[in-house]
């Protein structure tokens, strides 16, 4: 492998820095991503790639040959917002109030966009690159929605490959881990229907709040009893909405659930017990419910041949001692699962360094890592279509 490669993408690194500059100012959420697509497209067909914008809604494919190789690769990134407030005081801070990015999609983009320059100036390749730029990762929307608009039957791809940048780990450094290493999410909300009435007479309604408070601590059994301590599972409730006053009992109460599963049946168990206590705790206290159940989720699971062979490029790139293999898995989740359940292929982690982790909005994504992600993606083409 060709180590002088990161000595090449680190030309690009003020590009880079700039064109990441420029999404984190101006975040748009997830499949609502127009500007931020179009903006992508811009630049990749400027490069001299074949373009094809609307793939899953704002998606994007952007595909280049050289040679006459028969083998194509695909590499991904996403490149939707959060919607939280940034409190950093950056000079690239986002301007859009409850919007920013604040898990670092917009440098990943701006990282396949530093290889995807650097790709079609050498054409060091036989084969064709193809570059998802994917909406809607945030709500697992963006991933299903590129497959079901035909993403490898119109982009057919060998083996597909994907990155995340990961605080707490290294500055610079690879994780890898073979078969499943993300949680599958089910994202649901519950609402409790009961009977609003005067805070001072509750004989008079069916309070929903105390069924909710009820149905919450219900719904911590299900994984201390019901799920054996050798296995993941993660059931939590991270919004309860109801009621605005004090002498107010609410007509009804919403909670929305973060469920996570590493294995199969045991999300298929844990579903059904969500299923079964809600109705049992509605019943119980003379409630109605509704479950509205949100995009089925995925295990991610990385092939065990492609995730050592990227692991190997990794370490021909950066030395073995910036290369983790095996790491280990995460309850995190992510849509590029239900690119892995279509195409071979690995996800990884690349380590943001000390940083407040995804999702805070204290965030920040290390702009130092840029070149080493373009180097990865660089790497991972030429070798690949050698």
């Amino acid at each position: 492998m060709n180590k002088t490669i990161l000595e090449e993408t680190k030309k690009l690194h003020n590009q880079m820095k700039q064109w990441m500059d420029h999404m984190h100012e101006s975040p748009e959420l997830a499949m609502q991503e127009t500007q931020t697509s179009n903006f992508i497209a811009d630049k990749v067909r400027s490069f001299g790639y074949h373009v094809v914008q609307g793939v899953g809604q704002t998606g994007i494919v952007a595909s280049l040959s050289a040679g006459d190789g028969n083998k194509s690769i695909g590499l991904r990134a996403d490149f939707d917002a959060l919607p939280i407030q940034e409190v950093n005081d950056l000079p690239y801070k986002s301007k859009i109030d409850n919007k920013a990015h604040l898990c670092g999609h917009d440098g990943h983009t701006a990282m396949l966009l530093g290889a995807a320059k650097y790709l079609a100036d050498t054409k060091n390749f036989n084969g064709t690159v193809r570059l998802i730029f994917q909406p809607g990762e945030e709500t697992m929307q963006g991933g299903p929605a590129m497959i079901k608009d035909g993403l490898f039957e119109k982009f057919p791809v060998d083996a597909v490959y994907g990155l995340h940048n990961m605080p707490g780990l290294e500055t610079g450094k690879f994780q890898f881990y073979q078969g499943e290493m993300m949680a599958a999410v089910d994202n649901w909300e519950i609402e409790i229907i009961g009977k609003g009435s005067h805070g001072s007479m509750p004989e008079l309604a069916i309070d929903p709040i105390v069924c909710g408070s009820s149905l919450v601590m219900a719904l911590q059994t299900i994984v201390s009893r019901n799920v054996s301590p050798w296995k993941n599972s993660v059931v939590s409730v991270g919004a309860f909405l109801a009621g605005n006053a004090g002498n107010v009992v609410p007509q009804n109460a919403i909670l929305r659930l973060s469920i996570r599963n590493m294995d199969a049946k045991v999300r298929q168990m844990v579903l059904d017990k969500i299923r079964t206590i809600t109705k049992a705790q509605a019943q119980a206290f003379c409630c109605q419910y509704e479950i509205r159940e949100g995009i089925p989720g995925a295990v991610l699971v990385n092939s065990a041949q492609n995730t050592n062979w990227a692991a190997g490029v990794a370490s021909d790139l950066f030395g073995k001692d910036k290369v983790e293999n095996p790491g280990h898995p995460y309850m995190g989740s992510e849509d590029f699962a239900f690119m892995l359940e279509k195409k071979p292929g690995t996800y990884c982690m690349l380590g943001n360094g000390d940083s407040f982790m995804v999702h805070h909005p204290n965030y920040i994504f290390n702009q130092d890592i840029l070149p080493i992600g373009a180097a990865y993606w660089v790497g991972l083409a030429q070798e690949y279509l050698k």
